[in-house]
């Protein structure tokens, strides 16, 4: 379970009203937060994901049975996806989630249209305990995805809850596929929709809804939940297309009547006689040729556990029960469950079943020809610790996949996986497989090798989900541009924004890391603190050291009983660090060097949030339970200020360049917002134009302007979403729109103190994202020696950014003229771009004009690299012309060479008119 925010569910009724009917979903939400004639400005922005490439479970991965590569992955708190065939990546479908119903990120299953194929439906909620605010909702899709309209239900939906692995649970009938069903968590049922998924209503006559809970003493709700109706298999070979089909099979969590089955087209519901009993059926897969039913059992709900299972074949003709274990339950040898059942649609009696968790030595995948007779394993032992293997794996695409291990055998890295629930043969190509792990999706495209004695290729297949949950970010001025501290996988370095960092941090790897900082003045030196269990590692700290920026890191002692990282801060100049471990009641402590040795400090009390003043070494700051506390003396001690009104979680950060300037804020009600503090924190102030804020963060400067970029994610005008200030919070624009909302995002943002108006956002489960200013960034600062003629090499100090592929300008431009550029190098007086103007209108343009802005007045003289011709070349212009055609939404990209005398700066382009 990834980290969680932090109701007793609403009773069911018999027909479940549409919540949101007349308009896509995004509509509502934004028609939720507040009159769009009161909202501030808006600036708009490209955004898109700091490339990861996975990092959280995939419990689900669903192939359309009728068009060939039509696939969906769900994921249990990052959204949904679309495989796109000609990319080899998966499209992200539900960014438009805000933090209105952050949960509906949380997707517990996913059926697609085997008719209607560009129909898709999501049964969305992340937590079916308090945990999450809301009720949960079907959506339903009629363009792939790309909108959705919802319909609310009158209980909660689990997304991540214990039993997620499970499914699927939402299904199509595939001769009626107006015929929807879904089974539900709590006690809920079975329901069914006649009308393509606008309305639900409980189907009266299922008999059991489930009753098996992982631990009924929990009290949190989170592991005591009924798990409910598990999985709805339509037998197609039972009907005839555009009638109901007459034999749907039901999986149920109750280990002694774990299948119920309807003849009659759901209208009366028996439980199989003979079903196998003792254990949970996470899979049903119907065979419609064969007239089987499999299911894949396990002891437990998963998707973490589970030690013992079986696999079994019901047969419709005859109605008997045959058990298929490659392992039975009954032998020594399986000590795990049975989940990820899948057949070959082109050879049905072709079967794959995975193991649930089998964590030692790696996973087991079992595969048979003749319809579960006889399997072979995707490995086998040798002489122990040896092993046989019918698979290789080339993770050169996300090498971070080996976790930086080097087990030993018969452990291997990267493994095969965990948690795997979704194993999936391609429905129309048996040589292409795809499954989930809790880390990535993995796949081949050569599956039929493992029959005549070959070797399976198996590599990420993963490019475009990203689902790690970010717990901190900075950026510092020098080195790499972003330092990431993540949930689940730790952190990286990120030198390129758009490619796959090689190694997530060792030396030592953190589970978590919860908390980044550098030194102001010496950037170079940072430090981190984040989560394991001690007791598997006692000779790791919690807390580690870089003096280059994050690429090496080592660590030095800790006090006793630390588990958790908390918050961490170093010195301006790098010489001291303050550490709040995150465990309960452990004390704030303080180290002189790089954690050699740890004293506790005095006056502040434990688990405070620690930040340090980015300008004055001897000063640190505390915040907890709704006061302030400075030290003065390196960290040695601290002393609450006098300021009041605080909130009591309060977020903080120090301004860099500027001694004493702190921006606190705290709480997600109208009662939240920002407060400053410009005196070390001794008075802060409330903003009176932001409420809600969740965290704030600081960029470069906007041109003409000395106060750094302020970004947060709070609410403004009654809108909640992202937001920059260059005023110092007397004014703000928006930089999100609704189709960039990413559920509860914001825990962690910053602006980029090199590239004006970028910011990294972090999110619970989409990753990191940043965006731009379109139109392109502009450069972080002149070098103060350089070419005077033109560039010689690649920048040292502008990093390349790639220019946005969609999105209109600002200003939407007559005749549907669009244009953006991105800046690649840059010197005192000059600099290189590219433009890439579009047509976004219907019709063919004959030219057109990009218009500018400068820094200052100043005369420019531009000269085309490329082949275009610029009317009148070489001469002081303003804008830049073309007369060459361009098709209705056809590019074109050309670059130039510009200079100026007597500023410093980039010119920005802020448009284009058709000629």
């Amino acid at each position: 379970m990834r980290r969680s925010p932090g109701g007793a569910l609403a009773s069911a009724v018999t027909v479940v009203a549409v919540a949101i009917a007349t308009g896509s979903v995004a509509m509502a939400a934004r028609l939720a937060t507040g009159p769009a004639a009161s909202a501030a400005p808006v600036e708009s922005y490209s955004w898109k994901n700091v490339r990861i490439d996975g990092g959280g479970f995939v419990p689900g991965i669903v192939f359309n049975q009728t068009e060939r590569n039509l696939i969906y992955a769900r994921t249990d708190i990052g959204g949904a996806y679309r495989w796109e065939q000609a990319s080899q990546s998966w499209t992200p479908l539900l960014d438009w989630v805000g933090w209105d119903r952050w949960g509906w990120n949380g997707v517990l299953s996913l059926a697609t249209d085997p008719v209607q194929t560009n129909r898709v439906y999501a049964a969305v909620g992340m937590y079916t305990n308090g945990w999450d605010p809301n009720n949960g909702a079907i959506l339903r899709s009629s363009d792939r995805g790309a909108t959705w309209q919802a319909t609310g239900l009158p209980f909660k939906v689990g997304g991540n809850m214990p039993g997620r692995g499970q499914g699927e649970r939402l299904a199509i009938d595939p001769n009626s596929n107006n015929v929807l069903y879904y089974g539900a968590e709590g006690g809920n049922g079975l329901w069914r929709s006649t009308d393509h998924g606008v309305t639900w209503a409980k189907v009266t006559s299922f008999p059991n809804p489930g009753n098996y809970v992982q631990d009924p003493g929990d009290s949190s709700g989170y592991l005591s939940q009924n798990q409910g109706v598990t999985w709805v298999s339509f037998d197609s070979g039972t009907g005839t297309p555009g009638s109901p089909t007459r034999t749907v099979y039901v999986g149920v969590a109750d280990k002694q009547n774990p299948v119920y089955r309807s003849t009659d087209a759901g209208v009366s519901w028996e439980r199989i006689a003979g079903s196998p009993t003792g254990y949970l059926a996470h899979k049903g897969v119907v065979d419609p040729v064969g007239g089987h039913l499999y299911i894949a059992t396990s002891d437990t709900g998963g998707p973490y556990d589970g030690g013992k299972g079986d696999v079994w074949r019901f047969s419709r003709a005859t109605g008997t029960w045959t058990m298929i274990s490659p392992i039975p339950s009954s032998s020594a040898d399986d000590y795990f469950g049975y989940s990820g059942l899948t057949i070959d649609r082109q050879n049905p009696n072709t079967i794959m079943v995975a193991t649930q968790v089998s964590w030692w030595p790696d996973a087991i995948f079992f595969r048979s020809t003749d319809g579960g007779a006889n399997w072979t394993r995707i490995w086998d032992w040798t002489s122990y610790p040896n092993r046989s293997k019918r698979y290789t794996m080339n993770v050169a695409t996300v090498p971070w996949l080996t976790f930086g291990g080097n087990p030993a055998p018969p452990e291997e890295t990267p493994k095969l996986g965990w948690m795997n629930e979704s194993l999936e043969i391609d429905p129309f190509d048996g040589n292409r497989m795809m499954y989930g792990t809790g880390a990535t999706i993995y796949g081949t495209t050569n599956l039929r090798d493992w029959d005549s004695g070959g070797q399976v290729v198996i590599r990420p297949m993963v490019e475009g989900l990203e689902e790690t949950a970010v717990l901190d970010l900075v950026s510092p001025p020098t080195g790499a541009p972003l330092i990431s501290g993540l949930g689940d996988i730790g952190g990286f370095r990120h030198t390129d924004l758009d490619a796959v960092p090689p190694m997530m941090f060792t030396g030592p790897n953190f589970t978590s890391t919860t908390s980044l900082d550098y030194a102001g003045s010496n950037p170079a030196i940072m430090v981190r603190a984040g989560n394991f269990t001690d007791a598997d590692r006692p000779n790791d700290s919690h807390v580690a050291f870089s003096t280059d920026g994050g690429a090496n890191w080592f660590q030095g002692t800790e006090p006793g009983g630390v588990n958790s990282g908390g918050t961490v801060a170093v010195s301006a100049d790098g010489s001291r660090f303050v550490w709040a471990p995150g465990d309960s009641g452990q004390s704030v402590v303080r180290s002189v060097g790089f954690g050699n040795s740890w004293t506790p400090v005095t006056g502040i009390p434990a688990n405070a949030r620690i930040e340090s003043d980015r300008v004055d070494p001897n000063r640190f700051y505390g915040a907890s339970g709704g006061r302030f506390y400075v030290s003065t003396d390196g960290g040695a001690s601290f002393t609450a200020t006098a300021a009041t009104g605080l909130p009591a979680d309060g977020r903080f950060k120090a301004l860099p360049g500027t001694a004493g300037d702190i921006w606190l804020t705290g709480g997600e009600a109208a009662s939240g917002g920002i407060w400053r503090s410009t005196d070390a924190g001794a008075s802060f102030t409330k903003l009176t134009t932001i409420t809600g804020a969740v965290s704030v963060g600081f960029g470069r400067a906007a041109p003409g302007r000395t106060y750094p970029a302020v970004f947060t994610m709070g609410t403004v005008d009654g809108r909640t979403g992202v937001y920059r200030s260059d005023d110092a919070g007397a004014s703000w624009v928006r930089i999100n729109d609704d189709q960039h909302q990413y559920g509860n995002a914001g825990e962690a943002i910053t602006g980029d103190p090199r590239v004006y108006g970028r910011v990294y956002l972090g999110t619970n489960g989409r990753g990191i994202l940043y965006a731009d200013r379109l139109g392109g960034p502009t450069p972080t600062s002149s070098p103060t020696s350089g070419p005077t003629a033109g560039p010689t090499g690649s920048p040292t100090t502008v990093p390349p950014t790639t220019p946005p592929t969609s999105g209109p300008p600002t200003s939407a431009p007559p005749g549907g003229c669009s244009a953006t550029y991105r800046v690649t190098n840059s010197w005192s007086g000059g600099f290189q771009a590219e433009v890439t103007v579009r047509n976004s209108g219907a019709s063919a343009m004959t030219g057109w004009t990009v218009a500018w802005t400068f820094p200052t007045g100043q005369t420019i003289s531009q000269l085309w690299a490329g082949t275009h011709t610029q009317t009148g070349a070489n001469v002081s212009v303003r804008n830049l012309s073309y007369n060459g055609g361009l098709g209705p939404g056809a590019t074109t990209t050309f670059g130039f060479l510009g200079s100026w005398s007597g500023v410093n700066g980039v010119p920005e382009v802020v448009g284009c008119q058709r000629a």
